[in-house]
Formats: C-alpha cells, sequence, structure tokens
C-alpha cells in the first residue's frame, strides 16, 4: 500500500474523496485515508461515460476484502472517461491512490462547487477531529 500522502494540489471532500481540477474537467478518486480503512480493493464498478454525476451523491462502488462502500462525487459534472485499467488490477486504487488508481474524469457542470472543498491542510485536520 502506498504511504499516507494528501497532496497539495488537490482539492478533498469531506467523504475522503479527492478531485484534481484542471480547466473545465477533474479527475475524482478516493483518498489515502480511504483506501487505508477498506483495505485491499478487490473491485471497482466504472460507472458509464455520459452518466451525470451530482456533488455529494453516490456515483459508483468499491468494493474490498472488508465491504463494499459507496463513492461520493465531490463536484458534479459527466462523466468523460474511466480508469479501465482499475478491472484488470483494481489493487492501483490501493497503491496509487493519486496517480494510477484515479477513477473517474468528468466535465464540470458547476465549477463553482470547488470553493466548497477543502485544501489538503484542511482535509488532513478533519482526519483528526
Amino acid at each position: 500500500m502506498a504511504e499516507a500522502s494528501y497532496p497539495e494540489d488537490l482539492l478533498y471532500h469531506p467523504e475522503h474523496d479527492w478531485a484534481r481540477v484542471e480547466g473545465e474537467q477533474a479527475t475524482l478518486g478516493i483518498t489515502w485515508f480511504a483506501q487505508d480503512a477498506l483495505g485491499e480493493v478487490v473491485f471497482f464498478e466504472p460507472p458509464a461515460v455520459g452518466t451525470s454525476v451530482a456533488k455529494d451523491a453516490a456515483y459508483t462502488e468499491v468494493e474490498s476484502v472488508k465491504a463494499v462502500s459507496d463513492v461520493i462525487a465531490p463536484l458534479s459534472g459527466e462523466i468523460v472517461e474511466v480508469n479501465g485499467a482499475l478491472a484488470e488490477n483494481p489493487q492501483a486504487i490501493n497503491e496509487d491512490p493519486y496517480g494510477d488508481g484515479w477513477l473517474v474524469r468528468v466535465r464540470l457542470s458547476d465549477p463553482s462547487e470547488r470553493e466548497a472543498l477543502m485544501d489538503a491542510a484542511s482535509y488532513v485536520s478533519s482526519l483528526a477531529s
């Protein structure tokens, strides 16, 4: 498993999801904390390209040896790409949650929603409470 980390260039949702916003698109995934709590991820159910996701709502599931957990969208938009490599290697979510373990890319429908997300320092502080 990856070492605990929370990259400064990402935005964080209280439900342990991250977003890397690049222009009108964002790459989404789960944080190191989330993958650590889940344990070994054994399956990722990718949503279909073209699916709309709503901020604060579940858009997919990840299954670990411990449980099946909803993944919450940190931002609203339309899925434009899914990480197909996770079908063969769902462990990438544990090994590299911010790199090869990304889940989906979305075209943002309301870029202002990013203002409600936390920076890395705020997210790490929230974990301690």
